[in-house]
């Protein structure tokens, strides 16, 4: 006999805000299969207001109201038995972040958690990460947003040290990064992994999907430190419109593409990376994730 329920994940962000439905099966004595159902994505760049201005601009806090609507109508039909929204590096900065959240839960019934960097590398932790990460091997994990760049390292098995930095991809596309920011990334980077022999990172976020998607890799195989070169300077030579025209990206991509595979770059020459993996994992998957194990240990408390 199967379980069948489904969970969702609001995840909004500096470049874009999105929903992702996942089915969770549960079989009595197997682990739970998590199926990604349905994923919506909308291109609302909170970061290019809340960065330069500090605070989100009256035409996309409509712009949200509308989304929110939208995401609560789609959770509805797909019978949602859990979800829950949450903001990071821009409306975290915002000066009216607190007072939108208010508002879109009293006009759409979306109550939104404004979370810090610590708990964004936190719930993406509780993903199958933890898979991935193997007891002898060293990882760096890069985690890049519009508004910021989680990094954590990871070695036998665990989680050793976490940071996050204000080097985010519309941030450095308004040019808000000052170069003592990748100074601080660099010095962080080196001082936390020069100790292990060998390291792989590992990425994260919607700009290494789609680098890796471009790379007709087989599914688990990572990128080289020469291709994301390689890679780095083709697209640098392109215009904005060739990259979407020629590269088929979409418009909010083909811009911001260009500081991400830079900062995944720098990451991989600072520690020494050769490699970097793309499980296709982000902060959305963390919230399944512990939406799910919420859920299941309420239900081990009822019995």
């Amino acid at each position: 006999m199967l379980k069948i329920e489904k969970f969702a994940a609001i995840d909004i962000g500096s470049n874009a805000i999105r929903l992702l439905i996942a089915t969770v099966i549960e079989r009595e004595g197997s682990s739970p299969l998590f199926k990604k159902t349905s994923l919506v994505r909308v291109p609302i760049r909170l970061g290019a207001d809340v960065f330069l201005e500090e605070k989100i601009s009256e035409k996309n806090y409509h712009r949200m109201i509308d989304a929110m609507t939208a995401f609560s109508l789609i959770m509805k039909t797909h019978n949602v038995v859990s979800y829950r929204a949450c903001a990071t590096s821009a409306m975290r900065e915002a000066r009216n972040g607190t007072d939108i959240a208010a508002s879109i839960f009293e006009t759409t019934g979306i109550r939104i958690h404004i979370i810090d960097g610590t708990d964004e590398a936190a719930i993406i932790a509780s993903t199958d990460l933890k898979d991935l990460i193997e007891d002898n091997k060293v990882f760096l994990y890069v985690d890049v947003g519009g508004g910021s760049t989680e990094f954590t390292v990871f070695a036998n098995g665990k989680s050793i040290v976490s940071r996050s930095f204000k080097l985010g991809t519309v941030r450095i596309l308004n040019d808000m990064v000052r170069e003592s920011i990748w100074d601080e990334v660099r010095d962080w980077i080196k001082e936390n992994t020069q100790q292990y022999s060998k390291i792989n990172v590992i990425g994260s976020g919607g700009n290494i999907n789609s680098i890796y998607k471009s790379s007709n890799k087989k599914i688990g195989k990572p990128l080289s430190y020469f291709f994301m070169s390689s890679y780095f300077e083709r697209i640098k030579e392109m215009t904005y419109h060739e990259r979407i025209f020629e590269l088929q990206m979409n418009p909010d991509r083909a811009d911001v593409i260009i500081p991400a595979t830079r900062i995944y770059l720098s990451a991989m020459k600072w520690s020494k990376a050769k490699n970097i993996y793309v499980p296709k994992i982000g902060l959305a998957d963390g919230i399944i994730k512990s939406l799910y194990n919420e859920r299941a240990a309420k239900d081990m408390e009822v019995r």
